[in-house]
């Protein structure tokens, strides 16, 4: 995640299965009636810091309900999590952003009536082209991804969109999201800035939101919490910070960072991750009450 004027990288996180608020009920079972599993877009983490040649597949990020679940979940609200396909430093995985974007969404989901949809994978990371397995597709199309994604719901009856992202160089998506208000839908960008803010201040997370950039503070705790395993050895000697990053456009992430990071990994925690989730759950009932008006 990398923007030069806000903070990319909070943009969005994530929670262990076991660990989401009303994840199961009596029997195994939701509220709704449909399994508690089959929201679970991430399950047990699988992947494990073994070097540069493992080939694990990791968590899983597709939701596993039936249409008969959602034909009795009956939603109003989709969830569509964007990420990226970008160097996270040498401690997180390339997929770290969609990671992120889908434990937020399946937290979410967890605690609130709505559709669950697959995560958009790669996204607008240009600025990390410098690193070898980051991929990028342009703005244009991303921008016609969600749009298209919007309008097929509507045809399904779901008129109602958030997009959950994890990559703060998405910047089109507020342009997708400004561009819908004005044509009478209703679609939603989260986590916002003020989420973002409450969260790092209900999980006491030390380090500025401009400091911690990217792979720092935020990114790791999230994943310490949610998924331990994908944390390889060393990010607690990982901190690189760059204040001054006025042409991050310009001139790209590598002007800035040799190893990729600009953050504080080292005060990373899963409690701290844990607490970020909290957190964000809670202030989802702002964006869904706005979307229902």
């Amino acid at each position: 995640m990398s923007d030069p004027n806000s903070d990319p990288d909070t943009n969005t996180p994530v929670v262990r299965d076991d660990r989401i608020p009303d994840r199961t009920a009596a029997g195994g079972g939701t509220a709704d009636g449909v399994a508690a599993d089959d929201h679970a877009g991430i399950g047990s983490s699988t992947a494990s810091p073994q070097g540069a040649g493992h080939t694990g597949s990791g968590p899983y990020l597709l939701p596993l309900a039936t249409t008969e679940d959602e034909r009795r979940r009956g939603a109003r609200v989709a969830l569509l999590p964007v990420g990226s396909f970008e160097q996270h430093g040498p401690y997180l995985p390339l997929a770290t952003d969609t990671v992120v974007a889908c434990t937020i969404a399946d937290a979410v989901a967890a605690a609130y009536p709505v559709l669950r949809l697959p995560p958009v994978t790669i996204s607008c990371s240009h600025e990390h082209a410098d690193w070898p397995g980051t991929v990028s597709i342009s703005a244009a199309t991303l921008y016609a991804i969600v749009r298209d994604v919007a309008e097929s719901l509507r045809r399904s009856g779901i008129d109602r969109l958030v997009v959950v992202n994890g990559h703060g160089g998405n910047y089109v998506l507020g342009n997708v999201v400004q561009e819908a208000s004005a044509e009478g839908r209703r679609m939603a960008l989260f986590p916002g800035p003020a989420d973002w803010d409450a969260a790092l201040a209900a999980a006491g997370v030390e380090t500025s939101a401009w400091d911690d950039m990217h792979a720092g503070e935020l990114e790791t705790s999230i994943l310490l919490h949610a998924h331990p395993s994908l944390v390889r050895p060393g990010y607690e000697a990982g901190d690189h910070l760059a204040g001054d990053r006025r042409h991050l456009l310009t001139l790209g992430m590598a002007e800035y960072t040799e190893s990729g990071i600009i953050g504080r990994p080292s005060l990373a925690s899963a409690r701290k991750g844990q607490g970020m989730l909290d957190s964000l759950v809670k202030s989802f009932a702002e964006c869904l009450a706005v979307l229902e008006r």
